[in-house]
């Protein structure tokens, strides 16, 4: 499966353009998920410098992403382009609305 995962408000206390404090649950959650083979997509509007600093701040949090505001190999060769929105299986987002069923 594939994960993508928001950064402010989600993986870290919303700072912005500070990164506010780790929310450890889902940090751990993350951990988890790549020892079982998940792959994680960090999905953030952050860019550049920020984009940088976001990318040390979880590799100091022992989280490592197969891809960053990037969609996966293989989706990419799955959908015969790489469009500029993230393809995942699931999306972990502190402003997420999940509503399954809707017509």
């Amino acid at each position: 499966m594939i994960y993508a995962i928001d950064f402010d408000g989600t993986l870290c206390e919303d700072a912005y353009p500070e990164i506010g404090e780790p929310k450890t649950e889902v940090i751990n959650l993350l951990r988890e998920l790549t020892k079982m083979g998940h792959k994680l997509i960090l999905n953030t509007c952050r860019e550049g410098e920020q984009l940088k600093k976001a990318k040390i701040w979880c590799a100091q949090q022992g989280l490592v992403f197969d891809e960053y505001n990037e969609n996966v190999p293989e989706r990419i060769v799955k959908y015969g382009g790489d469009c500029r929105k993230i393809s995942a299986d699931f999306y972990i987002d502190d402003k997420n609305l999940f509503m399954r069923g809707v017509n």
